[in-house]
């Protein structure tokens, strides 16, 4: 977030701090814990309460009553009890009761805000289950929905010609409306049982070493401590929901009205008339705090890095939120795992634990993470028996989820070549399968001069690296030639596309960093061909790939051409994984792909880098 734009958001907290703090709403400010002996985590219930109480009851969390049966345990649920799923009102009911057996026993549960519980409160109602309203139709009020009614039939009357069938409206509007709308959004109001429970939840909570929280860390955190970052994010949510409800209450904004459209409709009211004073307010504050960090695909609740970038596009971002927060680890969900199995990465420091509980949604179980002093162990749904987290795969392009570096290198040496073509590269595309799966891979002929395979020393470099951008690539002969192939994923987009179409804006792991991360490792292989073509991205995530290095690996020590005056930003985690290629290290990794003249220029290219390091 910008300085200008925090700033403005501050501005409007100030002018309703006087209306949150009179609601007592800030009572629960404990953020941080310590000398906690077991801590049991999961995410992403998502309307699955079979398969929560099931995982639960498999972490020794309640027993088969569904009561607390976890003693001094710390239980944490890192958001999104809800959404999709028809039983969100029961979980929520199970936490809202687990919360009370476990302090009576000494433990305790904590619920992080998931981007869905944002949603809810803040009006963002498209992954609502029918469900899930029709949990709530006992408590609606008759009056309320004839209310809106009316309101929508003169809406309806001043857009027609023709006065509006009242058979058709009613129909029209118990569509978009069903039965327990209005008591599902009574709720989740400021006042209502869930919305007032749902308003008191921190963002992130840390316990001993290990934060806590929905999405990831983004680069925001490393601006506030532990109590800031909670205290801003809640107040910004608090006053959007409170300054929502006096505009509906006075009936001018419809509940139905999704999220991403109040900001539109309060600019058009405030520019048709003249408000009481209190309408004033709310209008702009609801058009301000709209794009407050709580609500951006940046903010806590929604960010995808942690799990999509590469340790070294994320590295430095991670080491600088858990240092503000006074945290080493991080465990966080909204991402299901592309296993659906609880993951590490980052050596240990992340922890993903959204295994796409609801299955019907996300094929996915019920998982839970155990932490106890050094061990950290998982149960699932489907065992009590407790096994380590697996390592976070490495996947350079969309491929089937169980295909894993080794088993497509594998493939890709050794599968039947079925067919062969040109591609957009250049190259032949080459069609690999082992008769159960099936990929595509381009071919290059080894270049003529000797002393360099630069597809495979590229691809190796970038594993030594743990760069994460060059697909895998192995030695083949195709067609009686000798060369590499290099696995081409589905669904890619070059560079050039994607400048010329704009998009990529909301990649998961941010372009820039992603950019930065490509023009070191050129720099460092003095890669004088890079071009636009040869930057592809996987369009699922925009996850950058590097394609072509035929050029590379030069005995050169400056920077190629186009990189002469570019800023490099090379920080502390690039600083670490260039000061891992030790001359020793390059010789044994490379040597049979790179002669000693090219060795030696790469080690003077390595030294020069990190003499430009950031200090």
């Amino acid at each position: 977030m910008t300085k200008f734009r925090r700033t403005r958001l501050q501005i409007v907290a100030c002018l309703l701090l006087p209306l949150v703090l009179s609601s007592g709403a800030l009572a629960d400010d404990q953020y941080r814990w310590s000398g906690v002996s077991r801590v049991v985590a999961i995410s992403d219930p998502h309307g699955a309460y079979d398969a929560m109480v099931i995982t639960l009851a498999n972490a020794g969390i309640v027993d088969k009553e569904l009561s607390w049966s976890g003693g001094e345990s710390h239980l944490v649920i890192t958001g999104d009890l809800m959404d999709r799923g028809a039983d969100s009102r029961k979980i929520m009911d199970l936490v809202m009761r687990l919360e009370e057996e476990a302090l009576a026993s000494g433990g305790m549960v904590h619920l992080t805000l998931g981007n869905h519980e944002v949603m809810n409160l803040a009006g963002d109602l498209r992954y609502v289950a029918r469900g899930e309203f029709a949990a709530f139709a006992s408590d609606e009020s008759a009056d309320e929905r004839e209310k809106w009614f009316q309101r929508f039939r003169e809406e309806a009357a001043l857009e027609s010609l023709v006065t509006p069938d009242d058979a058709e409206l009613r129909a029209t509007f118990d569509k978009s409306r069903p039965p327990g709308f209005y008591g599902h959004r009574k709720a989740f109001g400021s006042e209502g049982k869930y919305g007032r429970w749902l308003l008191q939840k921190p963002l992130v909570v840390v316990i001993d070493d290990v934060a806590y929280v929905h999405g990831g860390l983004p680069q925001m955190v490393a601006d506030y401590n532990l109590d800031e970052l909670n205290g801003e994010m809640q107040s910004q949510l608090r006053n959007y929901v409170r300054q929502l409800e006096v505009l509906q209450d006075a009936g001018l904004i419809d509940p139905v009205v999704n999220f991403y459209e109040h900001a539109k409709e309060a600019e058009q009211l405030l520019d048709s008339g003249n408000f009481p004073e209190d309408v004033q307010t709310a209008l702009q504050a609801v058009i301000q705090l709209n794009g407050a960090s709580i609500h951006d695909s940046d903010g806590l609740v929604w960010y995808r890095g942690t799990v999509s970038c590469s340790i070294l596009s994320e590295g430095d971002v991670l080491a600088d939120s858990l240092h503000a927060l006074g945290a080493n680890r991080l465990v966080i969900g909204h991402s299901p795992t592309i296993n659906r199995e609880v993951l590490e990465r980052f050596d240990g420091r992340v922890f993903e634990i959204d295994t796409g509980m609801l299955k019907k949604s996300y094929n996915g179980s019920g998982h839970a993470l155990i932490i106890e002093g050094d061990s950290v162990l998982v149960v699932s749904e489907s065992s009590g028996n407790p096994e380590p987290p697996q390592p976070h795969p490495r996947r350079v392009g969309t491929r089937a989820s169980s295909l894993s570096v080794e088993e497509l290198e594998k493939l890709l040496e050794s599968g039947e070549i079925e067919s062969t073509s040109s591609s957009l590269f250049g190259l032949s595309q080459v069609s690999v399968t082992d008769g159960n799966r099936t990929v595509q891979a381009l071919f290059r002929a080894s270049p003529r001069r000797k002393g360099a395979d630069t597809e495979l020393a590229a691809y190796r470099l970038d594993r030594l690296l743990r760069l994460d951008m060059v697909p895998v690539t192995v030695s083949r002969e195709v067609d009686g030639k000798q060369g590499t192939l290099q696995f081409l994923p589905e669904n890619t987009q070059t560079e050039n596309v994607r400048a010329g179409s704009g998009r990529g804006g909301n990649a998961r792991c941010p372009l820039t960093r992603q950019w930065n991360s490509a023009y070191i490792f050129d720099a460092l292989i003095y890669n004088s061909s890079r071009a636009p073509s040869t930057m592809v991205y996987d369009m699922s995530d925009w996850q950058l790939m590097l394609m072509g290095h035929p050029n590379a690996f030069g005995t050169k020590t400056s920077r190629p051409s186009y990189l002469k005056s570019t800023q490099l930003e090379i920080t502390g985690t690039w600083v670490d994984a260039l000061k891992s290629l030790t001359d020793e290290v390059l010789t044994e990794q490379l040597g049979d792909v790179l002669d000693e003249r090219r060795i030696t220029a790469l080690e003077s290219r390595r030294d020069s880098l990190l003499s430009e390091a950031t200090q």
